[in-house]
């Protein structure tokens, strides 16, 4: 939906959270005096102050907020319900809205339909999108290319959509909820690995490997699909689209495409191969990153970097929080944070990654469904403690208990705050050992999100390490 067609319509922003923000005050600017309505789950009270008065003080909005903050979509005849990722399209408030002929769109959607699309590179996966994307913003930025990050790592776009440079390229990682209800994709979009997630918001892992695909879906034999050939979902999608190929693996040696030559990273085109870098140079552990360096790789030949300079950004590239980040050496362990990892196969690969020297595992988390048997099949045997979140650490251990090959299990222990898992850690994680907080499950309950769950074992990490 082009922004002349949103002013001739009566606008609801369903949910208002920094999404909601960002696209309340996008429109604003458009319209300064436009009937907008607001409805949010929380009350004004539970917003800061500043966007609490912001919203309060314009005479021009209608608000609905609270708990019943659904019934917005009844009586108000609203046109277009632009609606948060968090809320699944699905719930009856919004498939009856619908019906009476309301058009559901999205921040996403309305900054697809409305910068130039040559110019948005679509970052999605399960896990490895944020630092794919930062990898393809900090490459394009060393190679002089005007660019900015957004989306789920960076700012909402349409915060930044009529104030760039003209050319300016956009690096956007896209979650499975911003993919939902789009209707367009991107130039170059960036398909990492997929397997199961979100499995409490979708009715099965089909549904939400279909919102994923939502990336290419609407793409044309003018655009690109760089994806990751190692795994049969993404290179199922592959085979579906009508973008031009460019596949990147560690396993084989596509061409066009990336992949990794003697531990070498390289590209190759129509005009040869060529050598872009040692995979030892990469600043990041595990082999998932080097798949990640490879997909970025990719993305940065479409837009014509030159290899010296993406083995340069490469090299000075730097691991975002919370993603198998050292978190420091305190009486002779060594601790990592590894917050981000929300499903089991995450959590393997940080424990490929960092090998024989993790003692001490931290899991669980929030529930979302997901089937733990083949990580308990898989921890090593070099785990001698796990540390165990509710509600999913009862079912991890469980799996550990009924699949583990390994003839001595490690010892479990059950807790409830960040202050006793850290506390055990150092109780039972011998001299020159790794203790990895690494859950397998998501955050929210007893932490706000990831961010907040590696934050707080970080600091009790440090504050602990004089008491141990």
């Amino acid at each position: 939906m082009t922004v002349e067609e949103l002013g001739k319509k009566a606008i609801l922003i369903l949910g208002f959270g920094t999404e909601g923000q960002a696209t309340y005050e996008y429109l604003r600017k458009k319209w300064p005096d436009k009937l907008l309505s607001i409805a949010d789950r929380q009350t004004a009270g539970e917003f800061s102050e500043d966007i609490a008065y912001r919203i309060q003080s314009d005479p021009a909005v209608m608000l609905n907020l609270g708990p019943r903050y659904l019934d917005s979509l009844d009586p108000y005849q609203c046109e277009v319900i632009i609606k948060t990722p968090g809320i699944p399209a699905t719930i009856a408030p919004i498939v009856r809205a619908r019906k009476t002929g309301c058009i559901l769109t999205s921040h996403s959607q309305i900054f697809l339909s409305n910068y130039p699309k040559d110019k948005i590179i679509g970052v999605t996966g399960t896990k490895g999108k944020s630092t794919t994307a930062s990898l393809i913003h900090h490459i394009t930025k060393h190679g002089g290319i005007p660019v900015e990050l957004a989306g789920n790592i960076g700012r909402p776009p349409l915060t930044l959509i009529d104030t760039v440079a003209h050319g300016t390229f956009f690096v956007y990682e896209f979650s499975s909820h911003q993919l939902a209800e789009a209707e367009s994709s991107p130039h170059i979009a960036v398909l990492l690995n997929i397997v199961p997630e979100h499995l409490d918001y979708y009715a099965g892992f089909e549904e939400y490997v279909s919102a994923k695909e939502n990336i290419t879906r609407f793409q044309t034999g003018d655009d690109f699909l760089i994806f990751n050939a190692d795994f049969s979902v993404p290179a199922a999608i592959a085979n579906r689209t009508k973008a031009q190929l460019m596949p990147f693996s560690v396993r084989s040696t596509p061409g066009p495409g990336c992949y990794l030559l003697s531990e070498t990273i390289v590209r190759s085109s129509a005009s040869g191969v060529e050598d872009i870098m040692k995979a030892t140079e990469i600043p990041l552990p595990g082999r998932f990153n080097v798949q990640n360096v490879l997909a970025a790789v990719a993305a940065a030949s479409l837009l014509g970097v030159p290899s010296p300079v993406i083995r340069e950004a490469v090299r000075t590239f730097q691991a975002l929080p919370h993603r198998l980040e050292p978190a420091g050496i305190y009486n002779g362990i060594t601790f990592y944070d590894d917050s981000i990892a929300t499903v089991p196969d995450a959590t393997l690969a940080a424990l490929e990654a960092l090998g024989h020297l993790v003692q001490t595992l931290i899991l669980g988390g929030h529930e979302r469904n997901l089937d733990f048997s083949e990580f308990g099949s898989r921890i090593p045997p070099n785990i001698k403690t796990v540390i165990l979140f509710p509600p999913t650490g009862n079912r991890i251990w469980k799996a550990i208990e009924t699949h583990s090959k390994n003839p001595i299990l490690p010892e479990p222990f059950f807790v409830s705050d960040m202050e006793q898992a850290v506390k055990i850690a150092y109780q039972r994680t011998g001299q020159g050992g790794i203790c990895l907080l690494s859950p397998a499950s998501p955050s929210f309950g007893i932490f706000k999100d990831y961010r907040d769950r590696g934050d707080s074992f970080k600091a009790f990490v440090r504050k602990l390490s004089n008491s141990s």
